[in-house]
């Protein structure tokens, strides 16, 4: 399949693999890419800029086809060493980095210098808007359905996907509720160039992360989610979980007065934890509804072969055969 995105990042199919904390390791952005679709390094889950640059190394090591790496500009006192991490990018030969968080404009410049290709993950049709404005080369548009942070708006894909399309000129994929062909073959039908995948690639067999946590995943259902922190406008979805419920009673209980002090415990630091040993109620995790889509643990390859197949089934087949033919005139 040829999409404007395919041709942009010169891969196979029009599907991404999102930046996930704990998750995004070299295993998994690589086995993306060997599928044919484009794998992404978790930059900032590399703990300084030596250790994204062994990443890297590691990542090409299993592949010869483009990946990316995921830098997201927190809105912290104290920054990470972005600079070093551009540094380490660039020196690795990464030509593809994704953009999320704050708004990038200040880093652009010495990646773009470098041939670096942006796609920025925007949660408005606003951002998405600021992000063509300031030189980005595409969009990931994230509907209200995401796992981890989507925005202030609750605007879901069937909406936002559309209005991203007639306001965009650059290229977009949809991000938060792909699992599947279906997410595809309707991501693309509503204007975008493919799709972005986050909670389904968790639910892989080459994603490092703990069996529980796949499993976790598997058992769920689309009503298995929660939204937390939104007193904080720092709204995340995540599955439910014993860190969540209290989470959620202490946000009930003190209202608009919760600080984040007052949930650090459920929220800070926890990924180690959920992702490498499994401990699925250490806190809060992102998990997108897509949970409620998903029953198996395949390969990538595997995943991606089946996206691809069924979607072309879908266009050749159930698509093409609602058409009727043309009366002569």
């Amino acid at each position: 399949m040829k999409t404007r995105i395919t041709e942009l990042f010169g891969i196979q199919h029009p599907i991404i693999q999102g930046g996930m904390h704990y998750v995004g390791f070299a295993e998994l952005a690589s086995a993306v890419s060997n599928a044919g679709g484009l794998g992404i390094i978790t930059g900032l889950t590399q703990r300084t800029p030596s250790d994204l640059a062994r990443e890297i190394e590691r990542c090409r090591k299993m592949t010869d086809k483009p990946f990316g790496v995921n830098l997201t500009f927190l809105p912290t006192v104290t920054s990470p060493d972005y600079p070093g991490y551009i540094d380490a990018i660039i020196e690795g030969g990464v030509e593809i980095v994704e953009t999320a968080g704050r708004n990038p404009q200040q880093y652009l410049p010495k990646l773009k210098d470098a041939g670096v290709k942006i796609i920025h993950k925007c949660t408005s049709v606003r951002h998405a808007l600021k992000a063509e404005k300031i030189g980005c080369d595409a969009a990931s548009v994230d509907g209200f359905e995401c796992g981890g942070h989507p925005g202030e708006d609750d605007i879901p894909n069937m909406i936002l996907l559309p209005r991203a399309a007639d306001a965009l000129a650059i290229p977009f994929v949809a991000s938060g509720g792909m699992a599947d062909a279906r997410s595809l073959v309707a991501s693309l039908s509503m204007g975008a160039d493919g799709i972005n995948m986050g909670t389904r690639f968790i639910a892989t067999q080459e994603a490092p992360v703990h069996i529980k946590v796949k499993q976790a995943i598997v058992a769920a259902t689309e009503l298995d989610t929660r939204l937390i922190m939104r007193p904080l406008r720092n709204t995340e979805r995540v599955l439910n979980n014993d860190a969540v419920e209290r989470l959620l009673e202490k946000e009930a209980s003190l209202g608009q007065n919760i600080t984040f002090e007052d949930i650090i415990e459920e929220v800070a630091g926890v990924y180690p934890k959920v992702m490498m040993d499994g401990e699925i109620h250490a806190g809060a995790w992102s998990c997108g509804m897509v949970a409620g889509l998903i029953d198996d643990i395949p390969t990538c390859k595997a995943l991606l072969e089946s996206i691809m197949s069924d979607a072309e089934s879908l266009i050749r087949g159930r698509l093409e055969g609602m058409l009727t033919e043309k009366s002569p005139i």
